[in-house]
């Protein structure tokens, strides 16, 4: 147990609604000299409520919870308090959730059955600013895409980039100096020359295209 904090300390929030799931996160975590794990919750409300009044670095969000979805969680946390990351920990390992939880906002991506040393690791990166995606979703990440992306323009790869990082709509038009419309129109131009139908399949093309692999900076 730590007796001061320093600067070099990340602060962490467990948000889960099984107990024991953050006993056991709680012990593995601060078994890390640089870790601490300063607040818990059970619902994504309670979490933002704690952000309030705890300060915190990083916050460790569970997807499926009773009392709400941690993607709409996560999406909070990035109005309400943008200088805190939140890094997903969850048992679902399909595409469509990576998708939406970085659209939210969040900076990573683990799963639960992932080594305890890939969670350490996911923690340092999105720390770093980085993204982090479990090598189990990294593999499928990293399948070949149905197409090139050397049919796209300087503006549509720069888009494409923007898109890697799970930037909304709204964020990428801000960071380029468009209109929202027009990077929309970007999005369904990419999508069609890639052969691309959903979202998904979008993420998936744009972090290969990035070439974050397991992890990304």
């Amino acid at each position: 147990m730590y007796t001061e904090m320093t600067e070099d300390v990340v602060r962490i929030m467990l948000v889960d609604d099984h107990p024991l799931v953050r006993d056991g996160l709680r012990a593995r975590l601060e078994a890390v000299p640089h870790f601490r794990v300063v607040a818990e919750a059970d619902s994504g409300p309670e979490a933002l409520g704690l952000a309030n009044k705890v300060d915190v670095d990083l916050v460790l969000m569970d997807i499926t919870m009773r009392d709400g979805s941690g993607i709409e969680a996560t999406a909070r946390f990035t109005e309400q308090h943008p200088d805190i990351a939140v890094l997903m920990l969850s048992m679902h390992d399909k595409l469509e959730y990576v998708t939406q939880a970085m659209q939210a906002g969040a900076r990573g991506y683990v799963l639960k059955d992932a080594p305890g040393k890939d969670i350490v690791l996911a923690i340092d990166t999105v720390i770093a600013s980085g993204i982090y995606y479990s090598a189990a979703l990294a593999r499928q990440l990293a399948r070949p895409a149905q197409a090139q992306d050397n049919q796209l323009t300087s503006r549509e790869q720069e888009v494409l980039r923007h898109i890697a990082n799970g930037e909304s709509n709204k964020q990428i038009a801000r960071d380029l100096d468009l209109s929202v419309r027009t990077v929309e129109t970007h999005r369904l131009n990419i999508k069609r020359k890639l052969g691309i139908e959903g979202q998904a399949e979008l993420i998936k093309f744009a972090v290969q295209h990035a070439k974050y692999g397991g992890s990304a900076t």
